[in-house]
């Protein structure tokens, strides 16, 4: 089976941030606002010469090849000597002799040893000496060290580190100016076009490839924010945190991942776009960490179900199915079963998208996010916070069940009755879980092919609250007065995460 490999063994490092820094982060945020206002002028016309790649590849690879560095770390790592103990049976002459050479075991210290692990990154400022790479290239090393074309070798420190879009940034100390690359436009990057890779495949040295932009906007399910380049130009292990050049010469992404059944290269290859590297680059050189903007929700894909379920004309945007607890979303007012439809004036095309947007954004600016609620567009203003490493809460704010609870009742594949204390503690439902209790789903149904499951709970119908049975039905009702097909079900599991499903409606 193909895997998906990275290169790098050696887990996160940290380091004081570089002085000067906050002057070249400004440059490069200056420089990616002019890369991405030159991709918008070059759209309509066609780039053939990109595409076809330069007049003279062997002048490029020239060029380029002294802003490419290979990068070695080392870490010292305690080597696990002792074995388990087997069992031996009671009596067994081999006794005295297992107990003799485990002891011997236990008592000797376990001896570090030496690991190196190679990779690939770029000189982004040759007079600070800020040089890019992936984080997974460098993390954990307790020695890091650039190696140029030239055969300088420079010791590096870690300015800073963003596991989430593995990128990190390092700094060394050059006698003189280094050679140095800028970043490109990636967002201008067509499928077809030409690009060469520059990198240290499995500890060669500067090695030189070319290919094309194979696809744009790949997920590829390593983290949150994936939104990856593909290409054909042949990367392998080593290559990691080496530079994807355009036919200007320009970056246009940051060599990280390939699909590969052996290790080695069949032509796919992955790189984080420009686009995504340019702002996280800049916080990690100012700040020495990334800030990004924290709306405070928890989402779900828009299906065709759920569009039509919703009345919605196409499966697009970003469907609420959390909020969390005191953060800004619901300081603002959005509301779990809200579909996000744009976000500070860029239409969401797919829940995956969002999360990029909202990093993006700077903490504490205010935001137009505009959401279908009810079957009608509502904007929302709301002030970000700034992303944390916190658990996101699940959406509650149901009401609580009648006082008199009507029998199980049976609709669209479930039997269903009223939440109770003896259902609470049959099926371990936290207390902050309010509805109807699903106990039993009918075999080969559509709420059975859905994942609905007996000890599951129904909060709300058509973004409605309900509380028993006959609130359910009364809401399947006027959904068929509206000529409704499916209804849109937010399901809670025990343990109050909730999510939504559309299910038909029964005729």
């Amino acid at each position: 089976m193909a895997q998906l490999y990275t290169d790098g063994v050696l887990p996160g490092a940290s380091a004081p941030r570089a002085g000067r820094a906050t002057r070249l982060a400004r440059r490069i945020a200056i420089a990616a606002t002019i890369a991405v206002v030159g991709a918008g002028l070059a759209i309509a016309e066609p780039r053939v010469a990109a595409a076809h790649g330069p007049e003279s590849v062997p002048d490029l690879a020239e060029s380029l090849l002294d802003a490419v560095v290979n990068i070695s770390t080392a870490q010292n790592v305690t080597a696990q000597r002792s074995v388990p103990r087997p069992q031996v049976p009671e009596g067994s002459p081999f006794q005295e002799f297992f107990d003799e050479f485990f002891n011997r075991q236990e008592r000797s210290p376990d001896r570090p040893r030496r690991v190196q692990s190679l990779g690939s990154g770029f000189v982004l400022d040759g007079v600070e000496g800020i040089i890019v790479t992936n984080n997974h290239v460098i993390e954990g090393a307790d020695e890091i060290n650039v190696n140029f074309n030239d055969g300088t070798k420079l010791p590096a420190e870690v300015i800073g580190t963003d596991p989430k879009t593995d990128i990190a940034v390092l700094k060394v100390e050059p006698d003189a100016p280094l050679k140095a690359v800028s970043f490109g436009a990636s967002e201008e990057m067509r499928v077809g076009e030409w690009v060469m890779a520059i990198g240290n495949p499995f500890g060669l040295g500067g090695t030189v490839t070319t290919g094309i932009v194979s696809a744009r906007n790949r997920d590829i399910n390593s983290g949150p924010y994936d939104n990856y380049l593909q290409t054909d130009a042949s990367i392998n292990r080593g290559n990691s945190g080496g530079p994807l050049f355009n036919a200007a010469g320009e970056v246009i992404g940051i060599n990280t991942a390939i699909i590969s059944p052996s290790g080695g290269s069949i032509g796919i290859g992955f790189a984080i776009p420009s686009s995504i590297a340019t702002n996280v680059i800049a916080q990690l050189i100012e700040f020495g960490e990334t800030r990004r903007g924290w709306l405070g929700v928890r989402i779900q894909e828009v299906t065709d179900e759920i569009a039509e379920s919703l009345g919605m004309d196409a499966a697009e945007g970003a469907l609420v199915a959390g909020i969390t607890e005191g953060g800004p979303a619901e300081a603002s007012g959005l509301e779990a079963g809200d579909v996000i439809l744009e976000f500070n004036g860029q239409r969401v095309p797919e829940m995956r998208d969002l999360p990029r947007m909202v990093a993006d954004t700077a903490v504490g600016e205010e935001v137009d996010v505009i959401v279908l609620r009810k079957g009608e567009e509502v904007t929302v203003q709301v002030t970000l916070g700034r992303l944390e490493e916190a658990d996101v809460a699940s959406a509650d704010g149901t009401t609580p069940p009648g006082d008199e609870a009507p029998a199980a009742t049976s609709m669209m594949g479930m039997t269903l009755a009223p939440m109770s204390d003896e259902l609470r503690q049959q099926y371990s439902i936290s207390e902050e879980v309010e509805g109807v209790v699903v106990t039993a789903v009918e075999e080969g149904s559509d709420a059975a092919e859905k994942r609905i499951s007996a000890g599951d709970v129904v909060v709300e119908v058509a973004q409605e609250a309900v509380s028993t049975p006959a609130d359910i039905r009364n809401r399947i009702e006027e959904l068929k007065e509206d000529d409704r097909r499916l209804a849109l079900l937010l399901i809670s599991n025990a343990q109050g995460e909730v999510r939504f499903i559309p299910l038909p409606i029964e005729e």
